[in-house]
């Protein structure tokens, strides 16, 4: 693998990694709520093994989409699920309903016996993999391939920086979450500027399906090239960029 491809692939995996940090956070968070109820000594099995459940469900999101990633009309769902995914919470966030959602969370999980809440937080933790799995794949496989074995449809490269990404999102649930939880609320901006990279990669995804032979609505080409990626990346700093600058911080106005 020459310098340029190392460059490109080493910047996707910085990028899946600070989307996984938020993303995660905000999982977190979600999970914290609904595990809430337990005594301290079952809130911490069922979070242990919603962490051990994540690690499954993530392998079989990734080997799954991997291996359809190439049909289009999954490429289409996958696209339309980000968009709608990043408008939904983009529209909570906005318009305060948030607060809203967390006080809905933990009225539904209340009074839930153990394992009936350990099934809960699986459940969530198939739609966040499935969430974060999506958004990495759409960014992955626009990288050039290597010619390493495939993986399913997906070049051995790319299958490895989606599986990084995710293991490292993983690893941040566990052991970084109060770390980003409190940068989130520091910067609240951050977490509007994540749905709003989710809702951007759909786009990107869009793209992708647009361009597909079966369409042809785009050129073929425009996708993968490099003009288009330019264009990708500039728009996603930028995005990154106002959520840190225009949140502010929290800290500096208190003081």
């Amino acid at each position: 693998m020459d310098v340029q491809l190392l460059i490109e692939y080493g910047w996707v995996l910085i990028v899946l990694v600070g989307l996984e940090g938020i993303l995660a956070a905000d999982n977190a968070l979600v999970l914290a709520i609904m595990v809430k109820h337990l005594p301290d000594e079952q809130r911490k099995r069922a979070l242990f093994y919603g962490l051990a459940g994540a690690f499954v469900l993530r392998f079989g999101s990734l080997f799954i989409i991997s291996f359809l990633v190439d049909v289009w009309q999954v490429q289409a769902i996958g696209a339309a699920y980000l968009l709608f995914i990043s408008g939904k919470h983009l529209y909570d966030k906005l318009s305060k309903r948030g607060k809203d959602d967390e006080e809905e969370i933990e009225k539904e999980t209340k009074g839930s016996g153990f394992w009936t809440t350990v099934l809960k937080v699986e459940i969530a933790d198939l739609a966040f993999a499935v969430d974060s799995i999506l958004a990495a794949v759409a960014l992955a496989v626009a990288l050039p391939a290597t010619g390493l074995p495939n993986v399913g449809s997906l070049d051995g490269a790319q299958f490895a920086v989606v599986f990084a990404g995710g293991m490292i999102g993983l690893i941040i649930m566990r052991f970084a979450a109060n770390m980003f939880v409190k940068l989130l609320h520091d910067r609240p901006g951050l977490e509007i500027a994540a749905f709003a990279i989710v809702g951007w990669v759909g786009v990107k995804l869009l793209v992708t399906v647009l361009g597909h032979d079966a369409i042809h609505l785009l050129p073929h080409d425009f996708a993968h090239s490099t003009i288009w990626k330019l264009i990708f990346y500039g728009v996603l700093v930028a995005i990154a960029v106002a959520g840190w600058f225009l949140s502010g911080n929290k800290q500096n106005k208190a003081a």
